[in-house]
């Protein structure tokens, strides 16, 4: 049985987190990082609590996750980009065409 303290901290927290995407247009993880959280507890604080505690914000926030989840291949290919980009210099290495 779970303890109405955690019940309601959960969905304070869930408001929190989703003021903070919805102003900043930051990601799951970024959010998580902030709060000090997992990754899975802040989804499911915007996914699940957040719709129960404010539906208005709700929707605000799914609206970021909605974009983000969009952008998301484009974040990873440049992340991917830098990460070789830095390795090429520390080596002294470059890359020739597209090999």
């Amino acid at each position: 049985m779970q303890d109405k303290l955690f019940i309601d901290l959960g969905g304070e927290r869930a408001v929190a987190i989703g003021r903070y995407v919805a102003d900043t247009g930051a990601t799951v993880r970024q959010a998580a990082a902030v709060f000090g959280i997992s990754k899975s507890t802040a989804h499911k604080d915007l996914a699940v609590r957040l719709k129960n505690e404010n539906f208005t914000l709700y929707c605000q926030v799914a609206q970021v996750l909605a974009k983000n989840k969009k952008e998301r291949h484009m974040r990873g290919g440049l992340a991917t980009r830098e990460k070789y980009l830095c390795l090429s210099k520390k080596t002294g290495k470059e890359r020739i065409g597209n090999l």
